[in-house]
């Protein structure tokens, strides 16, 4: 009996055993097999999206993404107006995401987890200037470019009349006498002074560089030439067309509409006002010529970036999404039909634009531009500190332009405070 329960006994443990091995091997072979395809699955990739007017159109991006390569793809977005804290809270804490948006002012900031782009294909077709850089590394490609300078009644203005100081401030005073406002600017922050203060910024040398010696201290508007001539054309604005402060956005585009303003200080965005106008003329986009400038001013809004902080197959992953939504006929037709882009790669074709885009993408493309220096102001320096400025300017008739530059080199003090 006793040979009899050790010989069950050995045959018991031998069985558990093998059964064990058994478990052990069929674990080994669905990890490594995944689900029999031979290859492990690739990981989910996630979006952290800070345009809120393309969420829909992103999703069904995604999804036919996802058809086409399996590959599962979540769109998160911001909740209330907090994006770039909710961005660097998720960083910090290493819960992703794999691909997320990041402004020019942001960069800096948050460079330690922005993957080098560089060496990947489709930042070869991204337009002239137009790529996110840090430390000579691009960080970002465009969600797309927007561009302004003068926008002009084609049956009123000839662009070849208005190229230089003297030129501009004629056609000001011409328009005057024949009772039509020969430029329109409106009240709101950016059109009041954010945009047009650009002009001078944008004609330094470098103009990361001049702001970085303004913010310490170290230069001034007032004593700087191309601000001095840009105080004069504020002068000639005063004196020449409607006072701005008395002037909404809406207000602009009605008079502008209605034959009763030959240009507007504003960008392609403004196309979308004038559905509700019966147009009896062309218009088109020329720079503002600020010590002859002849470049448009166009820049992007926002820029998708990858994170640099996840790991290897991660990246790839996200690497190949961003390929595929620059260079497939899929991602393309999204990028300029559904998301409404103008496009800030050279290898996509934008058809059925609106002439003011057209404009700024045949801009854009040639690298005939000046760039967006504003990106590089203070935070809220424009709001809080620039505009009050021009609002004293455009209220008291005996301000000069000089006294002007006086403010705002005072008012940007201010705000680097």
């Amino acid at each position: 009996m006793k040979k009899t329960n050790k010989t069950f006994s050995l045959m018991m443990v031998v069985l558990l055993i093998a059964a064990f091995a058994l478990a052990g091997c069929g674990s080994v072979k669905d990890k490594n097999n995944s689900g029999g395809k031979g290859k492990s699955s690739a990981p989910t990739l996630t979006i952290f999206n800070s345009k809120v007017e393309i969420v829909d159109q992103l999703e069904a991006l995604t999804e036919e993404y996802t058809e086409e390569t399996g590959v599962k793809v979540e769109v998160w977005g911001a909740a209330g107006d907090k994006y770039a804290q909710q961005l660097q809270s998720k960083l910090t804490s290493n819960q992703g995401p794999s691909i997320f948006s990041v402004k020019v002012s942001e960069a800096e900031k948050l460079k330690s987890y922005l993957y080098d782009m560089s060496n990947e294909d489709y930042v070869k077709s991204i337009a002239p200037n137009m790529e996110l850089k840090v430390d000579d590394k691009i960080v970002g490609v465009p969600y797309g470019v927007e561009g302004y300078g003068l926008i002009y009644n084609k049956n009123m203005v000839n662009p070849k009349d208005v190229t230089d100081y003297d030129s501009f401030v004629h056609t000001l005073e011409k328009f005057k006498s024949e009772d039509i406002n020969g430029l329109g600017m409106s009240e709101e922050d950016y059109f009041l002074i954010g945009h047009i203060l650009n002009t001078p910024f944008a004609l330094q040398d470098d103009p990361i560089a001049f702001i970085d010696k303004l913010n310490k201290g170290e230069v001034k508007m007032a004593d700087t030439k191309e601000f001095q001539d840009f105080a004069k054309f504020m002068e000639a604005i005063k004196a020449n067309t409607k006072n701005p402060l008395e002037v909404t956005y809406d207000g602009v585009i009605g008079d502008f509409a209605t034959d009763k303003t030959a240009m507007i200080h504003q960008g392609n965005w403004a196309y979308g006002m004038f559905e509700d106008y019966d147009l009896d003329f062309e218009m088109g986009m020329m720079p503002f010529p600020l010590e002859g400038n002849d470049k448009l001013a166009v820049g992007v809004g926002n820029n998708w970036a990858i994170n640099g902080s996840a790991d290897e197959d991660e990246n790839k992953a996200a690497n190949d999404f961003l390929n595929w939504m620059f260079t497939s006929e899929t991602g393309q037709r999204y990028i300029v039909e559904e998301f409404g882009f103008i496009p800030a790669m050279t290898n996509i074709e934008a058809k059925d634009l609106d002439p003011l885009s057209q404009i700024v993408l045949e801009a854009s493309n040639s690298g005939q531009t000046i760039p967006w220096a504003f990106n590089y102001f203070p935070a809220n320096s424009i709001t809080n500190d620039l505009s009050p400025a021009a609002q004293e300017f455009f209220l008291s008739k005996d301000m000069t332009g000089q006294q002007l530059l006086e403010k705002l080199d005072a008012a940007w003090a201010n705000s680097v405070k």
